[in-house]
């Protein structure tokens, strides 16, 4: 049979009717967890590699404080914010993404940016990226987003093809494609670049009051980057650089601080905003929900060992405390189960034991046994809830806020899908000098790509962003711009 003819499949051989999408109630609705296609694809990809992560193997930590300098209890109860002086400590890994645990750090690539908080009311992890905005905003597509990312199973070298032969399949990635081309995508040092958390969530106070909330940490350092040749020479004469300069500043008392700032949204305004306030592949404008000053992070301590700190530190975006909860972002739905599923693969089942990642607060749970269980297993308490033996209880107080969702079962795509209008501002916003460096950029990543239809499938995604931004591209690659976008 040839490839034209073949269906995609399950694990076990049953046809996919949908690939794009993961099943949610209606277009904005949360993702259903019957949708076994979207769990076998995350659960599968989660084991592909032994033992180092499957993305962000690479990294750097460091530990620290966060300290208030904004009260935040109008907006939430979570106590880390709330209380003008009031210090959290906390650990921050940085990363990038595609890259083994051995490669170069001042590649081309988005940096992790995940910070554990270790808060009163147990841990808060917000794991986000150098960048506002990702690639693609439904989970489903996240197992061959990154497969493009990394080795070729034949070659086993990176593939251009796969690359571009992705992206130009998937516009809702040139927002994210643009930034990460910029200046941007080749941060200076660690400590000079921002962080972000990314995704929408929601914040709720003590009164049960709801608003839709984005996290920016700006570096104090001021954002500095790397010129693409001076990248270049480094990653070879010096793979970790940038893991050697957040030691060395902190070892000396350079202490790196990041200012956390807030977007915030009232409830209401996410079903009638001009973008769709939960698709990761849009930023919110800061004129519509200006900036909040929070807080102050302060790294001053570095890992007293890399492994038991760094490696085995594991993060997940669906470790909340009360007054923060997630959003029916399709990609964040998605990242709240697998980030836990691949500790739980990676690190074990008791991964939450371990010093680095052992709440600062008496855990209290039926959870017991399983491998590298390093307590005494919960010793001769009760075992099982509920119960009448006096065992912990459920703290009613804390329930996750009520929401509606509505809308038939199904794999259902955004309700929007303009791709082209802020990846077009953010060209448009670049200098001429930081616009001639994107297409530079680009021009020299598509070079490689074998065939043309790639290339001009891609150029059109350009230029619907920006007529300038295609057509620079399209001389660039000495191709003509596709007459059906003209």
């Amino acid at each position: 049979m040839s490839n034209a003819n073949k269906h995609l499949t399950t694990g076990t051989g049953a046809p996919v009717g949908d690939n794009q999408n993961s099943m949610t109630a209606g277009s904005q609705g949360p993702t259903l967890i019957q949708d076994v296609h979207l769990l076998e694809k995350l659960a599968h990809f989660n084991r592909e590699r032994v033992p180092e992560r499957v993305v962000h193997a690479k990294g750097a930590g460091a530990h620290g404080y966060f300290e208030v300098t904004n009260d935040m209890s109008k907006y939430t109860k979570a106590k880390l914010f709330n209380g003008v002086g009031k210090r959290t400590p906390m650990f921050i890994r940085f990363s990038t993404v595609a890259g083994e645990l051995g490669s170069a750090d001042t590649v081309r690539d988005p940096r992790g940016f995940a910070v554990k908080f270790y808060t009163e009311e147990g841990n808060y992890d917000l794991v986000g990226n150098n960048t506002p905005i990702f690639f693609i905003r439904d989970a489903i597509k996240f197992p061959d987003f990154i497969h493009t990312q990394k080795r070729d199973p034949k070659t086993h070298l990176k593939n251009p093809n796969a690359v571009w032969d992705f992206w130009s399949l998937s516009p809702e990635s040139l927002h994210q494609v643009t930034y990460l081309m910029g200046d941007r995508g080749l941060p200076a040092t660690l400590r000079h670049m921002n962080g972000y958390g990314s995704h929408t969530f929601k914040w709720v106070n003590a009164e049960g009051e709801a608003v839709w909330v984005k996290y920016h940490f700006k570096t104090d350092q001021g954002v500095k980057n790397m010129a693409a040749d001076v990248a270049g020479k480094i990653a070879g004469e010096n793979p970790d650089y940038h893991t050697e300069d957040l030691f060395n500043a902190i070892e000396k008392g350079d202490f790196p601080a990041w200012r956390l700032q807030v977007q915030i949204m009232p409830f209401e305004d996410a079903y009638k905003y001009r973008f769709d306030p939960f698709d990761v592949t849009k930023v919110w404008s800061h004129k519509d929900y200006p900036l909040i000053d929070v807080g102050r992070m302060v790294l001053n301590r570095n890992p007293e060992n890399y492994f038991a700190e760094v490696e085995q530190a594991t993060f997940s975006p669906g470790t909340l405390v009360p007054g923060i909860e997630v959003s029916p972002d399709k990609m964040l739905q998605g990242r709240i189960f697998a980030y836990s599923d691949a500790h739980r693969y990676r690190v074990g089942a008791n991964h939450n034991l371990l010093p680095i990642n052992r709440p600062k607060v008496e855990v209290n749970n039926y959870q017991r046994d399983g491998v590298m269980r390093s307590d005494n297993n919960g010793g001769g308490s009760i075992y099982y809830e509920p119960n009448s033996y006096g065992g912990p209880k459920e703290a009613p107080e804390h329930k996750q806020t009520a929401f509606q969702v509505s809308g038939a079962a199904e794999q259902v795509a955004y309700d929007q899908n303009d791709h082209y209008t802020q990846a077009g501002d953010l060209y448009r916003l670049m200098s001429p000098d930081e616009r001639t460096r994107l297409v530079e950029t680009i021009v020299g990543a598509m070079k490689p790509v074998e065939k043309d239809d790639i290339k001009l499938r891609q150029i059109k995604h350009f230029y619907k962003a920006d007529p300038e931004y295609g057509e620079r591209i399209a001389k660039g690659l000495n191709l003509a711009i596709p007459q059906e976008v003209n």
